[in-house]
């Protein structure tokens, strides 16, 4: 596992069976600026997006707060507050919302059962002195192969869409099957089925978080099982950014990932959340806490 502190403390890297997990760089690392779209970085590895996904303006008892592309702390360096070999302390405190945000990384194998670990646990709190909203989703941008299979517990049975690059599945509101999905064109497609970078395909879909508490990448040509576990009573929805070539629009390297994301509210504006109720609200001095698990396991 690499981990970069100055880079919003994003895990670059991790590693299993010689395989790498995780979407690399689009273009080089370089420092992070307050106003950049996350298209204008690296856009890989795994990243946090707080207090919002998408830029938006939120109101608070103090004025409006203006929340950049895919939150604030992606862009922030985190400070470290304890370091070993397998596990990384890292906080950072924001300016758009006055939230202090800690990390606890803990990567730990067992050669028995052929598994490693990397287990986060989560705290924010408000610093300031008026009653705050915020929203949290996690980001880790999963490399695939054509043919990789997305898992789902079978309660989940249908999605709403967030965005669709041309509208493929439909405009932000409507409900999906899952995991067969009616196109636009009438025609049905499988969203358990990782495509071709030549796909064009870029679409963000929330679910009610499973009770069961897990979803996966199935990732066979390499022998490897990639499963996502958290508590759905503290991450109540569970975001999944399916992209094959579809995105950014500008340049000429494409994303080709899939990002499964626990999250606390169904949509990517913080300032959409406040608005429907479906906002976190954190008291001056108030913490949460939470925690997920990636689980890497070595398949036959």
């Amino acid at each position: 596992m690499n981990v970069l502190p100055d880079l919003g403390g994003k895990v670059a890297s991790m590693r299993s069976n010689g395989t790498e997990l995780l979407q690399q760089p689009l273009l080089p690392y370089a420092p992070r600026t307050a106003t950049m779209a996350f298209e204008e970085s690296d856009a890989s590895g795994f990243d946090e997006c707080l207090p919002s996904v998408s830029a938006c303006q939120v109101d608070t008892p103090s004025g409006t707060a203006s929340i950049p592309d895919h939150g604030e702390f992606w862009r922030l360096p985190f400070a470290v507050q304890a370091q070993t070999q397998q596990e990384i302390h890292l906080t950072a405190r924001g300016t758009a919302l006055p939230l202090r945000f800690d990390r606890k990384l803990r990567l730990s194998e067992s050669h028995q059962s052929k598994t490693a670990t990397l287990s986060i646990d989560y705290e924010v709190e408000n610093v300031g002195r008026e009653k705050i909203p915020y929203a949290w989703c996690a980001h880790p941008l999963f490399a695939v192969d054509p043919g990789d299979r997305i898992l789902l517990p079978p309660s989940v049975t249908k999605v709403t869409v967030e965005g669709s690059a041309g509208d493929r599945l439909g405009t932000r509101g409507d409900i999906q099957s899952w995991p067969l999905a009616r196109l636009a064109t009438g025609n049905l497609a499988p969203l358990d089925v990782a495509g071709h970078v030549s796909d064009n395909i870029g679409d963000k879909v929330y679910a009610v978080a499973p009770s069961e508490g897990w979803c996966a990448i199935e990732r066979r040509a390499v022998g490897l099982r990639v499963q996502v576990e958290f508590d759905p009573a503290q991450s109540p929805f569970l975001g999944l950014w399916l992209c094959y070539g579809g995105w950014p629009d500008k340049g000429v390297r494409k994303q080709y990932c899939v990002a499964l994301e626990p999250c606390n509210s169904p949509v990517d504006s913080l300032a959409a959340a406040a608005q429907t109720q479906q906002a976190r609200l954190l008291a001056p001095g108030q913490c949460d806490f939470w925690w997920m698990r990636i689980v890497t396991t070595v398949v036959s």
